[in-house]
């Protein structure tokens, strides 16, 4: 068995920063005499791993606005939140620590912006995906979310009125050139370029490798869109993809009838979850390999 791992695998630029603020506030609570609760607003990305291991350091994780207390040092979560959330925040007088993406809080502003003057926004995400739900708060005007081209079709459009496109930083670029030819034919638009480059260089080398491979593993948290956008690009290549978190999933016996595999992973992916997979692969590749005993 050959395996080939996608170089992007794992955490993207923005992932490591906000982790790296949130242990930066670990550290700082062991030398110092904090009062209040370190507490994430929502899990700040999506995987359960991860969140376990800060949940064993004490990090408090609130679903809710209700659930914080002031005083509370609250990290604002890679997703960002939407912007009457964090007037609460300083309203419930806690201590806001924000973790949001450089690219995320970017798309944020750029949507503030663009539709200042009471312009329409047409979004193109996952309606209820915290992210989408943040980033629809900046807007001065009515939106719309959809979750591809066929879906923005139902909508009525008022021909040649202005509008504004933007798209979930996650999101795939050939459905969102698609869906801007689209657009552009009926209104007067201005498009935002809000996807991350990180992760169209994910999708395309994950495109690449399960073009060549025989099977594809996906390693990454089931509630995480651009995850599961992996498992959408892979599959698109005909092949066998099994999506998996750990890998205590993989199903060896499955994956031992494939001489090709490939791994690739989601932005919030850490590198041993990963390395963890392709260890195991080899290992089972060097034990398949052992010569029998005469």
């Amino acid at each position: 068995m050959t395996v080939i791992r996608v170089h992007t695998a794992g955490f993207c630029m923005g992932v490591g920063l906000a982790l790296h603020k949130l242990e930066q506030e670990i550290e700082t609570r062991k030398h110092t005499a904090a009062k209040g609760r370190l507490v994430m607003l929502g899990p700040i990305i999506h995987n359960p791993q991860v969140l376990s291991a800060y949940a064993a350091q004490g990090v408090i994780q609130a679903d809710t606005l209700d659930e914080i207390h002031a005083g509370d040092t609250v990290i604002i979560r890679a997703h960002g939140i939407p912007r009457p959330d964090e007037e609460k925040l300083r309203e419930l007088g806690a201590l806001i620590v924000d973790a949001t993406c450089p690219k995320v809080k970017k798309a944020q502003l750029a949507i503030a912006d663009a539709t200042a003057g009471g312009t329409p926004l047409y979004l193109f995400g996952e309606e209820y995906h915290p992210e989408v739900r943040g980033l629809i708060s900046y807007a001065a005007g009515t939106c719309k979310v959809f979750g591809n081209l066929a879906e923005l079709q139902r909508i009525d459009l008022q021909t040649g009125s202005r509008a504004v496109l933007a798209a979930q930083t996650t999101q795939d670029r050939a459905e969102f050139e698609a869906i801007r030819r689209w657009l552009e034919d009926r209104l007067d638009l201005t498009v935002l370029s809000t996807i991350c480059d990180a992760t169209r260089k994910r999708q395309q080398e994950t495109q690449d490798v399960a073009s060549q491979v025989q099977a594809m593993i996906v390693v990454g948290g089931r509630s995480s869109g651009n995850t599961r956008r992996l498992v959408d690009v892979a599959r698109g290549c005909g092949i066998p993809v099994w999506h998996i978190e750990t890998a205590e999933e993989l199903s060896l016996p499955d994956i031992a009838a494939y001489d090709l595999i490939g791994i690739t992973a989601g932005a919030s992916t850490p590198h041993k979850l990963v390395d963890d997979v392709q260890n195991l692969l080899e290992t089972l590749h060097q034990t398949n390999e052992k010569p029998s005993a005469h």
